[in-house]
């Protein structure tokens, strides 16, 4: 077990004894971050990032780490976010294996990597702790917080326990609690990687690892993080040619969509942690904003101290299906926000975000130049 920490990362301490809200406590724990742009003299122009399930701090490049980050299109000087005018904190989600404390750090009590001791995690842990990281660098109020697919999950569990840090929202590609079809696909990748022989109830090492379960569990998701239209689009029926197909055995890869899957398998198995994974997957599927704020998630919704919000998907997303956003963009206008709605038409799916800077960039553009 290892963890993968980008060279620029920063960390937090968090409190001795950090309570996780389904039970259990980090001792000598920590959330990594980065930071980008230039903390002005009022402190008022902070920006706060939530990232997905796998990204590190390092959205973007800067000079004490000029290699490009997994958002470089977006964040930086001239560009959308700009870091000439923002001052942006990513911080990466507790239970990661990208700084921040989680399942293959070591636990100071023991000695050895937390594995399934770590405790139970839950978006509202991943919030808390974002926004005690935020309250430690001294900000006490946020310009916006901007939150994409499970960062959004967390932006909203952030604004409902943290009501006075900001009101100002961008959600994308985000839901107040998932479906039965991405609760499922999730439930087949962490099948995958714990039927996997090699995963031993989380004691693996470098030379046993379950990199069969891991690749597995990649290839599901990205099934799910692009749309049918791309597939299509980008492979159709093309074979494999025979200097990619090598020697074949039976049932063995023949379309350049079985290729693709492969390469995404063979960049990722050995880049995440599997226990990371089970952790995080599991806390996107458990969490409901409704039930977290004791009533329906529209009520929680139109209780959030937002005073503006853009929120965006896009009609070929099947992970957080579009109507999911329409859904917090409803929710929050009703408690008053003013709300752009923007279900946009990138075939990229769930991860256009990520890659469709052409149609997201502008919009988060205008909507930060009017704060």
């Amino acid at each position: 077990m290892r963890e993968f920490i980008p060279p620029a990362t920063r960390f937090i301490d968090l409190p001795d004894g950090f309570a996780m809200k389904r039970g259990g406590a980090l001792h000598g724990a920590r959330i990594a971050y980065e930071s980008f742009g230039r903390l002005n003299v009022e402190r008022d122009n902070v920006i706060l990032l939530l990232t997905g399930l796998s990204p590190d701090a390092h959205a973007a490049s800067h000079p004490d780490d000029p290699s490009p980050g997994w958002w470089e299109a977006m964040l930086g000087p001239g560009r959308p976010i700009d870091t000439d005018r923002w001052h942006v904190i990513c911080v990466n989600s507790l239970g990661s294996c990208k700084g921040s404390t989680g399942p293959p750090s070591i636990d100071p009590r023991t000695g050895e990597p937390y594995r399934l001791a770590f405790p139970e995690l839950s978006m509202e842990d991943i919030a808390d702790t974002a926004a005690f990281a935020v309250r430690a660098l001294g900000i006490e109020r946020l310009a916006c917080v901007i939150g994409t697919s499970m960062g959004a999950m967390s932006a909203l569990s952030l604004l409902a326990r943290h009501p006075d840090l900001t009101n100002s929202h961008i959600s994308i590609c985000g839901a107040v609690h998932s479906l039965p079809f991405s609760i499922a696909i999730r439930s087949l990748q962490r099948e995958a990687i714990r039927f996997d022989p090699q995963w031993s109830q989380g004691r693996y090492d470098e030379e046993h690892y379950p990199q069969r379960g891991m690749r597995t569990a990649r290839k599901l998701g990205m099934m799910t993080y692009r749309s049918p239209q791309e597939w299509d689009d980008r492979f159709g029926r093309a074979r494999l040619s025979a200097e990619h197909r090598g020697e074949q055995r039976p049932f063995d890869l023949e379309f350049e969509v079985e290729g693709y899957l492969e390469c995404q398998a063979d960049r990722f198995s050995h880049r995440f942690d599997p226990n990371s994974y089970l952790y995080l997957s599991r806390c996107i599927d458990q969490f409901d904003l409704g039930e977290s704020c004791g009533g329906t998630a529209q009520e929680a919704l139109s209780r959030l101290r937002v005073a503006q919000a853009l929120v965006m998907g896009v009609q070929t997303d099947i992970l957080f299906p579009v109507q999911q956003q329409r859904q917090i963009a409803e929710g929050l206008s009703a408690g008053g926000a003013d709300v752009q709605f923007l279900p946009l038409e990138s075939q990229e799916g769930h991860d256009a975000f990520l890659v469709d800077i052409g149609r997201f960039g502008p919009a988060v553009a205008k909507f930060l130049s009017a704060l």
